[in-house]
This record gives structure tokens, C-alpha cells and sequence, in this order.
């Protein structure tokens, strides 16, 4: 196989990629011998993973490189353009909470999450905390502790934290500059590892309430002390208390590989992130991949420490930060408690993702037997609206029985009419318009619905000269996955509901369900005030400025009676809207 093409590849480093018959593609690696490690795939036997993505190799293309680092690099940012299915990826959805302190306009302290650490001259991060239970409770505490600014905006006059004793009155008040930098010092101090200061702010708190007899409170705060207590001793590691660095382990069995990252914060062990995946190269240039790829998007700290079979030139020149090994002492304890994190997780994980993956093809091959034509990747869509409004679409995809978040897509929809119908129309024929351009189409398309969804896709597919096949799912009166819609013969296929096929079609339509009304809360939740407005019948301009000008903000109008609406709107167009925010502010809890 490839015989006269391996051949012609010469002995230097460089990355390859292998691509199917679609002109996808599925991998992505590095070799500092191209012709060495091209020819290793096809010859021998393989297994698992590595076999299937042989299988699927209609040809291969490679690019020399002057140097090893150099093909790193070309690796990292072509798995990052490609996404190929076969390559260890990150989760693109997956952030981790941080702890955020923010200096200007006021001091304020909460709980954020980043997808890509951005550093600020006004804010300072303290993570990433894996347990984001533990992160809002210490920020919760010190709220309460030190009168922060708490709420949003600019209120005219002060709210309630402040006659509370938890705010200074930032909205009114001029606060002298040395209180709020004492305060400042002591919040920062005990977040980057001084927590006899909150301990002892604590104890003084719980010995005033007790003093005046309110017992309850000097409760409530003893309860808090003892929580951070045990928090805080779990965290403990034998270093210095100003150590930043991340522990790397690992563990592969049978061509799953677990990688287990330890995140040390001022000292303090504050959590982990374990990610199991099928390995299709060796091993340790995937895991070399994967840490480089993780650390373009999350926090890079001071150390990283890592066993010492991984290669650490490339790395710490892609990832800029400094690579220790070390063979004893606290240190090398740790190292060992990352391999025993990896190892517990991937042999307690093993046989479940073994069998859902052996599962979901089996169920992916069954699909493709049944229609009679070979799957490998399925578009399933779904549509949301609100009364007509807020009209969106999400497709989700499965690549070999398998969901590939990568490829997820959204859509915002434009259409005059927003029902199923014309939005189906619009949102397929945006899809595979660029999907004829990018050669990227699925061998499926499953709609979310009936012969009404179906008819509105297949002529946009007919428009495009396209020739792919289109299958509805249609749910019954509980809105549970039902049927399995043929669109060429509207045969409704009868499929044993305890089979895996049935499992997996619900699985599908579960799945872009979820990720369509997500979307719809997200579009929702951010449009202003004017534009929720806009979807309303019989609200024009002029109707839209007087209730921006009487209520000012949603939360205010949904509050308001109906014939407090009235004094603006007709009748029958305030009690629509009444009931559309109503609606709105419901979903939104």
C-alpha cells in the first residue's frame, strides 16, 4: 500500500497529513524522520484506533521542515486549522472558574470562567479552582467579610449591601483611597496563600456575634472557618508557599491514553484536569501535542513538571515557561500522584468508553445498512423560536458514531417568515453552500421534525445540485424520539426501541436539542432591550422609545400590570407582551 509514494519521501523532519477519500483531513503528525514514521503505518499489523484511520487514508501529504521544533509547530497549528477526528483534541467548551479580582473603577471580588486567560493591569487572577463549589464559596465569605462593591451598575443611591455593613457606598460616596488599598492587601494576601488573615478576621466576627448573643450568626461563620479549614488542609503540598507549577501525568493501556495536570497554586494543591482519549500515534508525541495545544488556552505557569520521557526543547520553546524534572523529594511525589491520578481514572474509565465507542459505531453501521449507504459523518439540525422571535438553528455532528463538538455550527436566522419550514431553507442552504466550497458534506442530514422539514431541505439540496440523504425524526406527544423518516419514500422505519440504533438516533436528537436551546437562552438572555421589542407586532418606534423611556430595562417591564402597559400599548398588544416576557423571564430563571 502507498509503496511508490513512500518511496519518494525523503529521511527529514517535517509534519504529515493523512486525508480520505473526501479530501478531508483526519490526521495530523510529526516525525523527525518523515519516510520512517510514514512507512510505519502501513506495514505490520495495528489495532484499535490506528487501524481505523488507516483504513480510511486515500492518500497522504507532507511538509519538510528545517528542524523538529519546526514541525511541532506546523503540527500544533494545522491540527488547530483542521480538527482532524483522529488527533487527540482539547474541549472546545471547557473552561475552568477563576477567582477575579478587580481594582478599577471599584474593588469587587467573583467568580469568572475564560476559555483563554487574558491578563489585566486592573484585574489579578487567582486558578484555575477545578472545584468551582469551593471558588464561589471562598468569594461568597469574603464578600461578606470586607465591603466590596457587590452589585452591577450605578445604582442612584445605596442598596441594601450597604446598610448592611458589606459595601462602602461606592454609587455615592467618595471612599478614601488607603482604606480601600488596606483592604485590597489583605484580600490579595490571603489569596495568594496567608490565610491567617481571613481565619483571624473570622474568629473576631464569630466572638462579636457570640458577645452580643447572636448565636445564630456566630453559628453560620463557625461553619464557614471550619469549611475553609478542611479546604485549605487538602490543599496543602510540601512547598515553597509562593510555588506556581502544573504536575504532568499520564497512563496508556490498550491505545487509551489519560492525562492528568495537577494545578499548584502559592503552594496549595487547588484541583486537577484529567482528559482520557484513543491514541492513534505513540504515545509521547501525543501527549506532547495536547499539553501545547492546553497551554494556548489556559493559564501558563512559572514550572511545569513532567516525567522524564517527555521532551521537554520543543515544548518549553512552543510554550514559552520553564520544564523540570526530578528523580526525588516532595516534588517527585507529586509526579507520582499525577501517574496514580491518570492511572485510577483511565482503568476505572476504560471498559465504559471501550464499550460506548464499540457501541456507537456498531449502532452507526446498523444506520448505514438500514438506508442502505455507508455513513461516516451525520448533520443533525434542530430550530428554536419565541412566538416568532429570537428565531435560531443549531447542527451538531457525529463522525463515526461519535459526536465531534469541533464541528459544531449556529445560526442566527434571517428569514422574513421564521417558521420551520422557510427556516430549515435557510439555514441548509447556508450550510452546505460553503460546504460545497469547503468539501465538507456528511453522508446524512437528519432534521429534527417531519415531511414539512424534510420537503424544505431536500429543495434547497436540489438547488445546490446536491445529492444527500435526508432523514426526519419525528417525536411523539411526550416530545421523546418516535421515528425514523425516510425522505426519498416517507417510509417510517420500525426500529426496535431497546436496540442500540434507537439509542443512538435519540441520542443524536437529544444532543442538538440541547445545543439549539442553549443558543436560543444565549440570544436571548443578551438581546437589549430595543431589540426584544423589535419582535413584537404592534410595536413600532415610536411605542418602542415610550417604554424604554417609562420602564428603562426588561426585568422592569415584565414586572409592570397590564394596564400599566396600556397607558402605552392598545390592549391586545400589552397582554402579548406581558405574556412573551413572561415567557422570557420564566426560561431565563
Amino acid at each position: 500500500m502507498f509503496k511508490e509514494e513512500l518511496s519518494l519521501v525523503p529521511e527529514k523532519p517535517g509534519s504529515y497529513q493523512m486525508y480520505d477519500k473526501n479530501n478531508i483531513i483526519i490526521y495530523v503528525g510529526k516525525a523527525k524522520n518523515l519516510k520512517k514514521r510514514l512507512s510505519s503505518y502501513f506495514r505490520g499489523k495495528h489495532s484499535g484506533k490506528t487501524q481505523m484511520m488507516i483504513d480510511n487514508i486515500s492518500y497522504f501529504k507532507y511538509i519538510v521542515t528545517n528542524t523538529e521544533l519546526e514541525s511541532f509547530i506546523l503540527e500544533i497549528n494545522l491540527i488547530k486549522k483542521y480538527n482532524p477526528k483522529y488527533n487527540i483534541l482539547l474541549k472546545d467548551d471547557k473552561s475552568y472558574p477563576y477567582i477575579e479580582y478587580t481594582r478599577k473603577p471599584y474593588p469587587s471580588l467573583k467568580v469568572v470562567r475564560y476559555l483563554k486567560v487574558k491578563n489585566h493591569k486592573d484585574k489579578v487572577l487567582f486558578g484555575p479552582y477545578v472545584n468551582a463549589y469551593a471558588a464561589r464559596r471562598i468569594v461568597s465569605l469574603i464578600n461578606r467579610l470586607y465591603p466590596l462593591k457587590k452589585c452591577d451598575g450605578m445604582p442612584k443611591e445605596v442598596c441594601l449591601y450597604y446598610h448592611i455593613h458589606e459595601c462602602l457606598g461606592y454609587c455615592v460616596k467618595s471612599i478614601p483611597e488607603d482604606i480601600i488599598i488596606k483592604m485590597e492587601d489583605e484580600i490579595l494576601s490571603f489569596l495568594r496563600g496567608n490565610e491567617d488573615i481571613i481565619k483571624n478576621k473570622l474568629k473576631e466576627k464569630i466572638d462579636y456575634y457570640s458577645e452580643n448573643m447572636n448565636y445564630e450568626m456566630a453559628l453560620e461563620l463557625k461553619q464557614e472557618l471550619d469549611y475553609m479549614t478542611v479546604v485549605l488542609e487538602k490543599q496543602k503540598v510540601q512547598l515553597n508557599p509562593k510555588e506556581n507549577m502544573d504536575v504532568i501525568g499520564y497512563s496508556f493501556i490498550n491505545g487509551f491514553i489519560a492525562i492528568d495536570i495537577l494545578f499548584i497554586r502559592n503552594g496549595k494543591l487547588i484541583g486537577n484536569n484529567t482528559e482520557i482519549n484513543p491514541v492513534t500515534d505513540e504515545y509521547l508525541p501525543e501527549i506532547e501535542t495536547y499539553l501545547a495545544l492546553f497551554y494556548q488556552k489556559h493559564e501558563v505557569p512559572k514550572n511545569i513538571l513532567i516525567p522524564d520521557e517527555i521532551d521537554e526543547e520543543n515544548l518549553k520553546n512552543v510554550i514559552g515557561t520553564s520544564f523540570i524534572k526530578v528523580s526525588k523529594g516532595p516534588k517527585h511525589k507529586l509526579l507520582k500522584m499525577a501517574h496514580e491520578n491518570a492511572e485510577i481514572n483511565l482503568q476505572n474509565n476504560f471498559k465504559k468508553i471501550e464499550r460506548n465507542l464499540e457501541r456507537s459505531r456498531g449502532a452507526n453501521d446498523e444506520l448505514s445498512n438500514l438506508l442502505g449507504i455507508n455513513i461516516k459523518r451525520i448533520d443533525i439540525f434542530d430550530n428554536a423560536h419565541l412566538f416568532g422571535t429570537f428565531a435560531v438553528s443549531g447542527m451538531v455532528v457525529f463522525i463515526d458514531g461519535v459526536k465531534d463538538t469541533n464541528k459544531y455550527r449556529k445560526y442566527k436566522v434571517h428569514a422574513e417568515q421564521n417558521d420551520d419550514y422557510h427556516t430549515m431553507m435557510e439555514v441548509i442552504y447556508r450550510r452546505y453552500y460553503h460546504g460545497l466550497i469547503d468539501k465538507d458534506l456528511p453522508e446524512l442530514i437528519l432534521v429534527d421534525g417531519g415531511i414539512s422539514q424534510i420537503h424544505a431541505a431536500k429543495e434547497v439540496l436540489e438547488e445546490l445540485n446536491l445529492n444527500i440523504k435526508v432523514c426526519g425524526l419525528v417525536k411523539n406527544d411526550k416530545h421523546r424520539t418516535n421515528d425514523l423518516l425516510d425522505g426519498d419514500t416517507l417510509e417510517i422505519y420500525n426500529i426496535d426501541k431497546t436496540s442500540n440504533l434507537f439509542h443512538y438516533l435519540t441520542r443524536m436528537q437529544d444532543e442538538v436539542h440541547r445545543f439549539t436551546i442553549n443558543y436560543h437562552r444565549q440570544i436571548r438572555s443578551k438581546g437589549s432591550i430595543g431589540s426584544i421589542l423589535d419582535g413584537i407586532d404592534g410595536i413600532g418606534e415610536r411605542r418602542k422609545k415610550e417604554l424604554i423611556k417609562r420602564f428603562g430595562s426588561v426585568k422592569k417591564m415584565s414586572e409592570a400590570e397590564v394596564d400599566e402597559l396600556e397607558e402605552i400599548l392598545p390592549e391586545k398588544v400589552a397582554k402579548e407582551l406581558k405574556e412573551f416576557l413572561s415567557e422570557k423571564m420564566k426560561n431565563n430563571d
